[in-house]
């Protein structure tokens, strides 16, 4: 009798949750390069044609977290209050997850949390492998940017350098978190940060992000000869 499929799919993701923590662990126990993808299979107990069937390359096996949240920042800008700019709601967002220490702005006590990002940090596949899944969240940030009335080029770029500068600024606190600071003393300077970066970034592009007309220029007037 064929099971449900509720029930097929429910093992399927409880099989891909046990083969990436599985991973993960081992991972963070030896080092990314020390551990095989034989040995990750084994240790979870399925063959290396079921983990190639969840996960790809044995980069997938890590990042396969940042890949559930690459559409976070699109999410974002679609549930928008009405009258929110684009740019503001994710400032918003992004001060919240740092007063919720969320380990993806890099502020976190965490110890697994903290060695996970340092892992993915200091191993450079990983890091190559990283800029397809933020591709990714550039493609579907930008589309939520269209059609919030930007066109195209900016959108692309302002995505680009929304994410980019949400990264760097999670790399900041890590390092400063990896020198010996804790989440709660680094907070003040990550809110800081954070709110100069996206000064930054609404100088630069402001309302053009939701497809506002540009302020008119002063007129020139001409120097006399």
């Amino acid at each position: 009798m064929n099971e449900p499929v509720g029930l097929r799919e429910l093992k399927k993701e409880r099989t891909r949750e046990t083969i990436a923590e599985t991973a993960i662990r081992l991972f963070l126990a030896k080092g990314f390069d020390q551990v095989s993808v034989t040995e990750v299979a084994a240790t979870a107990e399925v063959s290396r044609r079921t983990l190639f069937a969840y996960f790809p390359t044995k980069e997938d096996l890590v990042l396969q977290r940042f890949a559930d949240h690459e559409s976070e920042a699109a999410r974002i800008v679609r549930s928008r209050p009405a009258g929110r700019e684009p740019l503001e709601a994710l400032r918003e967002a992004l001060l919240a997850a740092l007063g919720q220490r969320d380990p993806n702005t890099g502020l976190t006590d965490d110890p697994e949390a903290r060695a996970f990002f340092g892992m993915i940090l200091d191993t450079e596949s990983l890091a190559v492998r990283l800029t397809r899944y933020a591709s990714r969240g550039i493609d579907a940030l930008a589309e939520a940017l269209r059609e919030a009335g930007a066109d195209p080029l900016v959108a692309r770029l302002t995505a680009a350098q929304v994410l980019v500068v949400q990264h760097e600024l999670a790399v900041m606190n890590h390092t400063c978190l990896t020198a010996g600071e804790s989440a709660d003393e680094r907070h003040p300077e990550a809110v800081r940060a954070a709110e100069r970066a996206f000064d930054l970034l609404s100088h630069g592009v402001g309302d053009k992000a939701s497809g506002a007309p540009p302020a008119p220029q002063a007129e020139q007037v001409p120097r006399p000869h």
